[in-house]
């Protein structure tokens, strides 16, 4: 009788973090992303794991809990995909993307489920009077989980630190968010005077997000626009917005876009947006630009896209060709080996984003952007910690999304626009986006269009110099054409 009463106590034991595992990956399939979501997943595992650990009275219940509440999670969400939820993959990529999904997951979820299963198992042993170990074991086992705890409340506290803005008096300092077809899309909004013009900057990558570059960089646009930051779908604070794999098209980012843009106007009161937008977000910005010109003031892109098949097939030969000069043999048969793009997924392209600032290098002396690109930018205010460890969430949007745009050729699609339209590139972007872009602006029709070159600067050339870049467009601000002397 006693050993089938422990039978029963060890299965009902192990019912409760087997079901906040499915619940979890069907409610946090990529991960807590909010401060709420993050503090309510740390107490509903460290109750998970209090019960199962009470239930059970053995501390197995510490291995068993977290174990059975990772299969429930993974069950759940077997049918998504991207980098931070497929298998581990081992690459530079594979690393960071499992730190920063299943990483930060573990530390919201696992550990509190372990701690919760000690403490849990613990105390019900005592009530039921089973002999303690040695001393030196009990003493041993309670230091570990002692400093288990105290990392979870190191954790809790980091998760629950909001991100915040400083105020600026007698203008505008806030967040905001939008909602697009039942997904929330977060913003930064920040200007002097709330009665400036309206320039919303959209960012490169699916998923991505440029909130710290813009605050340490483009601080200065806020003297002339009321400058609104949008993270995209997946983003740190649109990190709920992720849609499903199978459904998430170009005309998702479209979608999108537009429904920030009608918020801004009817939030600020402004017939017309400016429209900022940089490298893969340029895709979504210009197609937006061109089909409801009535929303926007003008158009900007920085390292504006054309053709993403051409522009990555001409960067492989380059990229290869720098590979075998350079004597790097295992990138260049790699690369070789697999061929020119287009590519299915992320790690076959993961040779020619991490070489890029190798292969293209020039010199970034007095840059205000190093090669680590928006990386280097973390740590702002404006981002809260639980939204820094997500910024490299956009692994995922890019996986996702990029393989499907390869028929894109803007020479084909959008030869006219109706809204003025700048561009702005550095000196040493990747020659074969430069040579794509100079053959489509000089067949585009639009009611004034100007090209900016910036010396010392490659492909985020707004960060990278933005005094030159401000420069540009604090022409707007003053009510003239950026493209004037």
């Amino acid at each position: 009788m006693p050993l089938r009463r422990q039978t029963v106590r060890a299965v009902l034991a192990l019912l409760p973090p087997a079901a906040w595992g499915l619940f979890a990956g069907w409610w946090t399939p990529r991960g807590p992303g909010t401060v709420g979501t993050a503090l309510v997943s740390i107490g509903v595992s460290l109750a998970v794991g209090l019960l199962a650990g009470w239930l059970s009275r053995s501390r197995w219940a510490m291995l068993a809990a977290p174990v059975l509440f990772a299969v429930g999670v993974e069950l759940v969400r077997i049918g998504l995909r991207g980098p931070t939820v497929d298998r581990p993959h081992l690459s530079g990529f594979g690393v960071v993307a499992l730190l920063t999904g299943r990483g930060v997951h573990g530390l919201l979820t696992l550990l509190p489920l372990l701690v919760g299963a000690a403490y849990g198992a613990g105390i019900a042993r005592r009530v039921a009077g089973v002999a303690p170990r040695g001393p030196v074991v009990r003493w041993l086992g309670r230091g570990a989980v002692g400093l288990l705890a105290a990392v979870l409340a190191l954790v809790t506290v980091g998760a629950a630190v909001p991100a915040r803005t400083a105020p600026i008096p007698g203008g505008i300092a806030r967040f905001d968010s939008v909602t697009s077809a039942g997904r929330h899309l977060g913003l930064l909004i920040r200007g002097t005077d709330p009665a400036a013009p309206v320039l919303l900057v959209v960012p490169g990558p699916p998923g991505g997000s440029e909130i710290a570059s813009v605050r340490r960089h483009l601080a200065a646009l806020e003297q002339r626009f009321v400058v609104v930051t949008w993270d995209r779908a997946a983003g740190p604070r649109s990190w709920s917005a992720f849609r499903s794999p199978a459904a998430w098209t170009l005309e998702d980012e479209v979608t999108d876009l537009l429904a920030v843009t009608r918020h801004l106007r009817e939030r600020f009161g402004r017939d017309r947006i400016h429209l900022l937008a940089h490298s893969g977000g340029t895709i979504p910005g210009l197609l937006a630009a061109q089909r409801h010109p009535e929303l926007f003031a003008a158009y900007v892109g920085v390292g504006q896209v054309v053709c993403l098949r051409e522009a990555d097939r001409s960067q492989y030969a380059d990229t290869l060709a720098w590979a075998r000069r350079t004597g790097r043999t295992g990138l260049a048969d790699r690369m070789a080996a697999q061929g020119p793009p287009p590519y299915p997924d992320i790690w076959a392209y993961e040779p020619l984003l991490t070489n890029e600032a190798g292969a293209f290098a020039f010199d970034r002396t007095g840059a205000g952007e190093d090669e680590t690109g928006m990386v280097g930018n973390v740590g702002v205010p404006e981002q809260s910690p639980l939204e820094t460890a997500h910024v490299f969430g956009f692994l995922d949007g890019w996986d996702v999304l990029y393989p499907r745009l390869q028929e894109l050729d803007f020479r084909r699609d959008v030869r006219q626009l109706q809204v003025p339209a700048y561009f702005v590139d550095g000196a040493h972007e990747v020659p074969g986006r430069l040579r794509l872009f100079d053959e489509w602006y000089a067949q585009l029709q639009a009611p004034r269009k100007d090209h900016l070159v910036i010396p010392g600067a490659g492909h985020r050339s707004l960060f990278e110099r933005p005094e030159p870049f401000v420069a540009y467009l604090t022409r707007f601000g003053a009510g003239t054409d950026p493209a004037g002397d």
